[in-house]
């Protein structure tokens, strides 16, 4: 990693906000909240069906959840070990604190005023109904206190807190019930009791509907908490809250003194259950006696406390989604276009011999990918099969073909990333399993995470050569999440590909030296040198009076080289567009310093995951890449990434109109301002509104629609690979890059 000065520049008083300090960067922190904020509007979009806002409701609390566990409890450990060092923005960690306190704080705030006054209401009206105890009918009361007694109240187990009874640990994120109660018989202070609600226990139960219209619900901590009497006999039960605790959930393992990985993250993962306490939820109706009392048994003082106005931990709505039969309130389903040059070729390889193929998920369908995979496992002329495994779902048919390629004697090869975050114990389970089926499983090199998308094919060809099939992708190897996430696949057979991509692997699974990459940016080889020589190269042609231009889709950009480099290409007057989903530390639009850079962050019915690189490169044939990498330290530096250039004429238009089509959009995009906070893109009265997200599903819709119709006709299928998608207004021209202001709607 290069070393570089940091860009001495005050900031117009104009442009001070909470989320940055005193120098030209946004906080990482405190753009995740700027983030989570844009998450939670989601639910009150009006035009969105109202179960998906109580989804997006939900997405808010899990968000929260992994940024406690992770970010702040890091923050925290600096503060307990005297930590001042500042960030890239000039902020020590304990203004950090304050300020991701006081900002998170209104957010919670923010999301339970949108559940409490938007979404119950508006449940309510489509006769779903969420009912507080006493609020119950006498026959639903009836109905809920004989399930208590029933289903509830024998797996229950009270721990009383005393000299006898010691404070119980309370396993991270877990519900709990605090009880208040008073021996009637003897004068002494208040007595404090835990009851923790077990896993197995619904957190949300219908009621029965009989005679009546409505859909009833009760959370199970409101019921556990009218009931709480019944397991203190000869007690007077004063009040119950629910609380909830979130702990350090951060692995920390040196690797280099470890003799088994798999062993130690088990061990690890046990042991995080238990981790410093960052967090308390709970009810804000606890008594302060209580409240502090609760706080010095789990070392937590006040500023970390968050008092709740309603149930705890909303991302339990999330399930409420799947019990609700109401079509009529989620969005439509979408039939993703499948391709017919590859799901109806009779022979995957067959047809990436004869060409590469880049397909746009989830308009385009992942089918491919799994059947890239089954049919290798099948195929009596594959050899052997290698593969990268980040996440992966729980059912998985790329597991399921990864043993079965096994069983049928083909060298099979999987990476697994064993430190993925909190999906380690999923991993080590496929782990166990691909090694019981006779799968080579490894872990990756020492120090770096694996988070490249990539499978390697070998296959013996009819001439008797040995030739490399290779599918790479933005994504990971998820069925389920590639319906949900805006992705890129790509399949080729070209040797300049296949080679390096043989010789990522090798490196991967033996002793090698840095491989020397031509083709391919793979982090920590090559990728972050390559992004500063190709901004640099901008900012060169733009002095040059040359044409200069940057767009990059990402989901985080908080790399403080690169950033620097940016607004240098922006002083020099390379214009710079950047579609950046979360985390974004530059400030842009600053005079002097980020006037040519303008960041975009689009939230919809699908989660941006995709990342595209586009440089002008001076009217020569533009460099255009796409992969798995962030511009962020740890992508660069600190795991394996795979950035592969987009070369077919074709497939690189559809990069660019697609492009295009995400800088169109005036629906789905918030602009980020110099001040840290992110307004919709302006639109003039003469404008019409425009959905990138809406564009794709219609494109995808029409080209199935089609298809059928030349089925339908006995004609030969119209070929579809994903090809280049016009956005409206743009005709087809050769390759150029977008002109005029991103900014406006033209």
């Amino acid at each position: 990693m290069t070393t570089r000065k940091r860009t001495e520049i005050s900031l117009p008083e104009n442009v001070k906000s909470p989320f940055h300090g005193d120098r030209p960067f946004f906080n990482r922190e405190l753009s995740w909240l700027a983030f989570n904020q844009r998450v939670l509007e989601q639910a009150t979009n009006p035009d969105y069906p109202l179960l998906e806002r109580v989804r997006f409701v939900a997405f808010v609390s899990s968000n929260l959840d992994e940024f406690f566990e992770i970010r702040v409890a890091g923050l925290m450990q600096k503060v307990e070990s005297g930590i001042t060092r500042t960030g890239l923005d000039g902020l020590e960690p304990k203004e950090q604190l304050k300020r991701i306190r006081r900002i998170a704080s209104r957010l919670v705030s923010d999301q339970y005023a949108c559940w409490n006054k938007q979404l119950v209401p508006d449940l309510k009206k489509e006769q779903i109904v969420f009912k507080k105890m006493d609020q119950l009918t006498r026959n639903e009361m009836s109905w809920v206190k004989r399930y208590f007694e029933e289903s509830v109240f024998p797996v229950l187990t009270p721990l009383a807190i005393d000299p006898g009874h010691p404070f119980p640990q309370i396993t991270n994120k877990s519900l709990n019930i605090l009880a208040c109660i008073r021996n009637p018989e003897e004068d002494e202070e208040d007595l404090l009791a835990i009851l923790p609600v077990p896993r197995i226990l619904p957190r949300i139960v219908e009621i029965p509907s009989k005679g009546t219209k409505y859909k009833t619900y009760v959370f199970m901590s409101d019921v556990i908490g009218h009931f709480t009497h019944q397991l203190f006999p000869g007690f007077e039960t004063l009040s119950t809250h629910a609380f909830r605790v979130t702990r350090n959930s951060d692995l920390y393992i040196d690797e280099e003194e470890v003799e088994n990985l798999l062993q130690t993250i088990e061990e690890e993962l046990h042991k995080l259950k238990k981790g410093a306490s960052v967090r308390l939820e709970i009810a804000d109706s606890v008594p302060e006696e209580a409240l502090d009392r609760l706080l010095y048994a789990i070392n937590l003082t006040r500023d970390s406390v968050f008092r709740i106005d309603g149930p705890i931990n909303l991302l339990r709505v999330m399930g409420f989604y799947d019990m609700v039969d109401r079509p009529d309130l989620k969005f439509p389903p979408f039939l993703a276009h499948n391709s017919p040059a590859l799901t109806e070729a009779p022979n995957i390889f067959d047809a990436i011999s004869r060409e590469d193929f880049l397909l746009h998920h989830p308009f385009e369908s992942f089918t491919p990918v799994v059947e890239f995979l089954r049919q290798a496992g099948k195929d009596p002329t594959v050899y052997a099969i290698k593969q990268t495994l980040y996440r992966t779902s729980g059912d998985s048919p790329i597991i399921e073909a990864l043993m079965e390629a096994s069983t049928q004697g083909k060298q099979v090869t999987a990476l697994i990333e064993l430190k993925a975050r909190f999906d380690e114990a999923n991993n080590i389970h496929w782990a166990r399993q691909l090694e019981d089926a006779g799968v080579h499983v490894v872990y990756g090199l020492v120090g770096l995470k694996t988070h490249c998308k990539t499978c390697l094919v070998i296959r013996r060809e009819p001439d008797n050569t040995l030739r490399r099939f290779v599918h790479m992708g933005t994504g990971n190897y998820n069925p389920k999440t590639a319906r949900l996430y805006t992705d890129y696949s790509y399949f080729t057979a070209k040797p300049h590909i296949t080679e390096e991509v043989a010789d990522l692997f090798n490196s991967l699974t033996g002793f090698a030296r840095s491989p020397n990459f031509k083709h391919l940016l793979v982090a920590p080889f090559n990728l972050h040198s390559s992004v500063q020589r190709f901004i640099r190269q901008e900012a060169t042609n733009a002095k040059a009076g040359k044409p200069a231009r940057i767009i990059v889709k990402v989901n985080s950009l908080i790399d403080q080289e690169t950033i620097e480099s940016l607004y240098e290409a922006s002083k020099a007057g390379v214009q710079i567009d950047l579609i950046v989903r979360g985390i974004c530390g530059i400030i842009p639009g600053v005079k002097g310093l980020s006037e040519n850079i303008r960041v975009r962050s689009i939230l919809g019915r699908y989660l941006e995951h995709s990342r595209i690189y586009y440089f002008q490169n001076s009217g020569k044939r533009a460099r255009l890449y796409v992969g798995s990498a962030d511009w962020m330290p740890r992508n660069f530096f600190r795991r394996i990434e795979a950035v592969f250039p987009v070369e077919e004429a074709e497939h690189r238009k559809h990069l660019l109109d697609t492009l295009k089509t995400y800088l169109k959009d005036n629906v789905q995009t918030k602009q980020l301002r110099p001040s840290g906070t992110y307004t919709r893109v302006p639109v003039s009265k003469k404008s019409t509104p425009f959905s990138a997200q809406a564009f794709f599903m219609a494109e995808s819709q029409k080209a199935s629609q089609q298809m059928n119709e030349e089925s339908q006709k006995s004609q030969p299928p119209r070929k579809m690979r994903g090809e280049p998608r016009q956005a409206p207004g743009n005709e087809p021209q050769k390759e150029a890059a977008p002109t005029g202001d991103a900014t406006s709607d033209k």
